[in-house]
């Protein structure tokens, strides 16, 4: 639980102050609102993946009193919790997370993660929250399967900071969303870019960065988007996309590489060929190209021999930076990152017991979204929880040892153990009294 406090009073000194002073539309008010959206949150730190299982947990007072001390506030029922976030203007606390993120990058923490010593990356990707099989909202999106089903479903735009160490931090959301009434066409992923570019650009004026994304923004606009706000930026090239751009490619990618690269990584040996051409006309742009040819080889033993298995990759960007021999191999690193998002990101919050797209809210969008808020703040709060020390040793210390089975027993400790304040002065302090039947 000191895991949990150091976070809070290091990298985000100002949240619960920033939760109480969130609008409180509420008559009757036992519970402050810094108490009511730490609750919320609590739910995702814990990992507990719905409002009932942690309501199970709070009835045991060892659980509330733990739950206290660590956070200096009360535990609220999750149905009280659920009342605010369905009032809660969303924008309120998308302010709140984002405010936050600016004053940890304030930190000047994550500057050794930063592209060439300047840019930090921040990969902007969609995912698939929850589905339906009937309309959800007036907001919800449609998509019609090949037998004529319509399925209601939301979605949404994230810009993530990542770093190469696996850190990956929510630093704005961008629903992607119909309008209320009639409308010609359905929302997608390039518009909401628009609007989420904007929030970036307002919230984090001073930061300079690189976007990252995939094969679908190398597109005049998002070139455009990126030049206006000073933002570098490394696309992954599609085949079928920028015809004339791979036209001028023919030649180069047939050139001798610039740079090569050599490393051994779990039984395989890499190797890397690195090649570039700058200043490509693309309409009213100058794009940079670069290439990253990986093979891997490794002995495989079939029967009594040794055959060699063998892959190729090839890893295709457009860039505003001039690549160059000394930096190719960064630029390429960088491109790769993007998959972040999905893995540290994405797969994180739906696989690894937050529950991305469990149905919280069926009857509100409002609170769907102020759900989401509150999960990517646990999100950030708990990666930095599992590399610090006293994670990172439990991890080293017992070889089989998992993230999970840590807050298993961190949940167990919290229901069974006896809190500080009622020990006797002689008592142990790893106590545990007899579970009451």
């Amino acid at each position: 639980m000191t895991a949990y406090q150091r976070v809070m009073q290091r990298r985000f000194p100002e949240l619960i102050r920033a939760f109480s002073k969130v609008k409180d539309s509420r008559k009757r008010k036992y519970y402050g609102m810094e108490e009511i959206l730490m609750g919320g949150l609590g739910m995702f730190l814990l990992k507990q993946g719905s409002g009932n299982s942690i309501n199970n947990k709070r009835r045991e007072a060892n659980f509330a009193e733990h739950y206290e001390e660590t956070f200096s506030v009360r535990l609220p029922h999750q149905d009280t919790v659920a009342e605010v976030l369905c009032e809660l203007a969303p924008e309120e606390l998308e302010q709140v997370k984002m405010d936050s993120m600016s004053k940890f990058l304030e930190q000047k923490w994550l500057r050794k993660s930063r592209l060439l010593k300047q840019y930090y990356l921040v990969a902007i990707d969609a995912t698939g929250v929850v589905s339906f099989d009937h309309r959800h909202c007036e907001h919800c999106l449609t998509r019609k399967s090949k037998n004529g089903e319509t399925t209601y479903f939301h979605y949404v735009l994230e810009a993530k900071l990542v770093t190469a160490c696996g850190f990956c931090f929510s630093l704005a959301t961008e629903w992607v969303e119909n309008p209320e009434g009639e409308f010609d066409k359905q929302d997608c992923e390039r518009k909401a870019f628009i609007r989420l570019a904007a929030k970036l650009k307002k919230h984090y004026s001073r930061l300079f960065i690189c976007i990252l994304a995939d094969g679908l923004y190398p597109y005049d606009g998002a070139f455009s988007i990126c030049e206006t706000n000073a933002w570098k930026y490394i696309f992954v090239l599609p085949e079928k996309s920028l015809k004339t751009v791979h036209e001028e490619l023919t030649l180069s990618k047939l050139r001798k590489p610039i740079a090569e690269s050599y490393t051994v990584k779990q039984g395989w040996r890499i190797g890397g060929a690195y090649r570039c051409q700058n200043e490509i006309p693309y309409q009213k742009h100058s794009l940079n190209w670069f290439q990253c040819l990986e093979t891997r080889v490794k002995e495989v033993k079939v029967g009594k021999e040794m055959i060699k298995k063998t892959k190729e990759s090839c890893f295709e960007y457009v860039t505003n930076i001039t690549p160059n021999k000394e930096n190719i191999q960064a630029l390429s690193q960088a491109g790769r990152l993007r998959w972040k998002v999905e893995n540290e990101g994405f797969n994180a919050q739906k696989c690894g017991d937050y529950e991305l797209e469990h149905k919280y809210f069926r009857n509100s969008y409002t609170g769907l979204k102020n759900t989401y808020t509150l999960l990517q703040i646990a999100h950030a709060f708990n990666q930095l929880v599992e590399k610090s020390e006293p994670v990172k040793s439990l991890l080293e210390t017992h070889s089989k040892e998992t993230i999970r089975n840590i807050w298993c027993n961190l949940v167990a400790y919290m229901l069974f153990a006896t809190p500080l304040g009622k020990r006797p002065d002689d008592a142990d302090i790893y106590h545990i009294p007899p579970h009451p039947s």
